[in-house]
């Protein structure tokens, strides 16, 4: 199953969603193939990290999205992160995909961002007929109880039509950066945190039983 981790901002979190996922199909699954299309080579960078740092399991990442196609209905995982610096491979990754999941973070300016997306994967695939399974969900979400705009922007992205919302979030801690920037999955630097609980959640969320 090809799943492409996406979203025409920049910022949205998208590089750590997709390591974190791919570290934990790895170590349940045993396998996983990454492709970073983003120009910034993010998802890249902490990969050479993790690989400097001789942490097992080890991942590979690939960058060529014409290499992308030979996925297509093979039933082994992949991950794609996308940017829009590399509008063409982004398109191509889109008509590619099994399934696209979008980290929106809590601003009206983002929900937006997304409404865009979405017609953009309309029109790409050609028609909301043809489009593959869209799956957003609140990532980033204010960690403080007062602040209004992650709840306002998670009612407005179930909202939105063609896209399904995930009922669970991922919240803005500073152990996602920590871990991140060491090369590893927020799991493994810190098990019994908050972040590794919401990580899991979500990668069993969409990989259920490690399928």
């Amino acid at each position: 199953m090809i799943t492409v981790i996406g979203n025409l901002k920049g910022g949205t979190g998208k590089s750590t969603v997709a390591f974190n996922l791919a570290i934990w199909l790895k170590i349940k699954k045993g396998s996983v193939t990454i492709f970073d299309l983003d120009p910034q080579k993010t998802l890249s960078d902490v990969v050479d990290i993790r690989e400097e740092e001789g942490y097992d399991p080890d991942l590979e990442v690939f960058d060529d999205v014409t290499a992308l196609k030979a996925w297509k209905n093979k039933k082994s995982e992949v991950i794609v992160d996308v940017g829009t610096a590399d509008f063409e491979s982004m398109k191509l990754a889109l008509k590619l995909a099994d399934r696209i999941v979008v980290p929106v973070p809590p601003s009206q300016a983002d929900i937006w961002s997304t409404q865009r997306f979405i017609k953009i994967i309309r029109d790409e695939c050609g028609g909301i007929n043809k489009i593959p399974d869209m799956l957003g969900f609140i990532n980033r979400a204010d960690t403080h109880r007062g602040v209004r705009e992650t709840d306002e922007a998670e009612e407005a992205l179930s909202y939105l039509k063609s896209i399904q919302h995930i009922n669970l979030r991922l919240y803005q801690r500073t152990a996602y950066r920590r871990s991140f920037s060491e090369g590893l999955a927020v799991f493994e630097m810190q098990p019994t945190s908050k972040a590794s609980k919401e990580i899991i959640e979500l990668a069993k969320h969409l990989y259920p039983k490690g399928k």
